[in-house]
């Protein structure tokens, strides 16, 4: 056995987090470790170099800075007695970031390759260890969840602001035009007022009022068919002294040349021109009041599906979950990033699904992280397809797009923390950690298969009530690799 300098185990001794280990493990640590030295300013461990240990902080102060969604954040302070760098049992090899020194710093360190020995020897110690390795998960657990839980709500932003801002400006300019067009309606009102219309004339002009308040036959409604109806009737207001300007809000109507020709039959000249204006109007002010009706109730529908993603005002228990109504709100938030890669998304949801015995603002975030993931993944005009069904005692969700594949060296490595194939600042390497986790949190279960060309994440939770526990086959595990 190597003989431990008397003076380096007195010094141990002192360490807060070694105050109750006793000295013969003492003089075994003083027997296998060394002094290191770092200087303020200084980088101690590089991210992208293995931990050579585990350190005793004998002084300074040093952080560990992980950059997340851009920005590099300090995770972690260590300071005077405490405990730090690789553990015995953890499986982190390298930092999730550089350690920076703060305060010129000492340590003692025990390299790795004394770590099988050292838990025999040292029990007391090893049980410190091990309490210090759980204490640092659950903090880098509970900051990396809120961390992603913003990057998430960025996008969420992101995405409602985008789907917002096309029916708020849509409103924006019905609500303009129909302020303008009422004032038109109001004029020509006011001049056909003026004028004595016999009870034939009333009753032809009132029938042909009621056709601006219906919408052309759905065999009229393309494009090509709505620009011959304006053609049309531009060309009839030509030839019976109208304004061919009229002739657009006539047509967005189930106004025909055949009604105008029974107007004309029972007047003319100005009696017919004051009555098209007075009708031009009427129509565009009923048009200008569709759309803002049907801006707002985009609108109202985006709202609805913001207060179902979040689970506004539900208890924070788990709960019945209408899963299916939660892959739709999903969709609907993400659906202006798929329409900027001309993505197809395709949700396919078994009508009769019961619901799932969950957390339900947790299941949105676990569907906005793999449909995101998804849409990162596919190629510009890509296709994702999310199935929803029940198997036995599950509700399994599958996400499945057409992108290139996780190259099979690196499958099994996808949801440990901190990993990510995105460049450096866009991915935390968090996201499907987290997912993992909030899926445990339901008493479910994730899995992943993959090939070039088909990616599909499987998400299985619990049947609300269901009690037999009887789970569903996943999927079989992909052989293929990446070439």
């Amino acid at each position: 056995m190597i003989a431990a300098d008397p003076a380096v185990v007195d010094r141990l001794a002192t360490v807060r987090v070694l105050k109750n280990v006793p000295r013969a493990e003492l003089e075994w640590l003083a027997a296998h470790g060394r002094f290191e030295s770092f200087k303020a300013g200084t980088i101690m461990r590089p991210h992208d170099l293995p931990i050579p240990g585990l350190s005793l902080m004998l002084k300074g102060t040093i952080s560990i800075h992980v950059e997340r969604a851009g920005v590099k954040r300090r995770v972690m302070e260590w300071h005077e007695g405490d405990l730090t760098g690789a553990l015995p049992y953890s499986r982190m090899t390298v930092p999730p970031g550089n350690t920076v020194v703060h305060e010129d710093a000492e340590l003692f360190t025990v390299d790795r390759e004394h770590f099988r020995e050292l838990t025999v020897a040292c029990p007391e110690f090893t049980a410190i260890c091990v309490h210090t390795m759980l204490d640092r998960a659950r903090h880098f657990t509970s900051t990396s969840q809120q961390d992603e839980k913003m990057v998430s709500l960025g996008k969420f932003s992101a995405g409602l602001a985008h789907e917002l801002n096309n029916p708020a400006s849509a409103a924006t300019r019905s609500a303009k035009r129909l302020a303008e067009q009422m004032d038109e309606a109001e004029d020509a009102a006011r001049t056909l007022a003026g004028i004595t219309l016999n009870e034939r004339q009333l009753a032809v002009l009132d029938e042909v009022r009621a056709m601006c308040h219906v919408l052309p036959p759905a065999f009229l409604d393309s494009p090509l068919d709505r620009a011959d109806r304006v053609d049309a009737i531009a060309e009839w207001l030509e030839d019976h002294g109208g304004d061919i300007d009229q002739a657009t809000p006539l047509a967005e109507t189930a106004v025909t040349v055949e009604s105008l020709e029974k107007l004309a039959s029972v007047m003319s000249g100005e009696c017919l021109e004051d009555s098209l204006r007075w009708l031009s109007a009427c129509c565009a002010v009923r048009q200008a009041s569709n759309e803002l009706q049907e801006s707002t109730r985009r609108i109202s529908e985006l709202v609805a599906s913001v207060k179902g993603f979040t689970y506004m005002g539900r208890a924070t228990v788990p709960e019945p979950v209408n899963v299916g109504r939660g892959l739709k709100d999903t969709a609907r938030i993400v659906a202006s990033k798929a329409r900027d890669k001309n993505v197809t998304l395709k949700l396919e949801v078994d009508p009769d699904m019961p619901p799932a015995r969950a957390f339900g603002s947790e299941l949105n975030q676990i569907w906005i992280n793999l449909i995101e993931n998804a849409l990162d993944a596919v190629p510009y005009g890509g296709e994702i397809t999310v199935r929803a069904a029940r198997e036995f005692d599950f509700i399994v969700v599958r996400v499945i797009d057409n992108g290139h594949g996780i190259p099979a060296d690196i499958r099994d490595r996808i949801f440990d923390p901190f990993f990510t194939t995105k460049p450096v600042g866009e991915g935390t390497g968090m996201g499907l950690d987290i997912v993992r986790r909030l899926v445990f949190q339901q008493s479910g279960e994730i899995d992943v298969t993959s090939e070039p060309g088909r990616t599909e994440f499987r998400v299985a939770l619990p049947v609300a009530g269901a009690t037999t526990g009887q789970y569903p086959v996943p999927a079989a595990p992909s052989t293929s690799t990446e070439g």
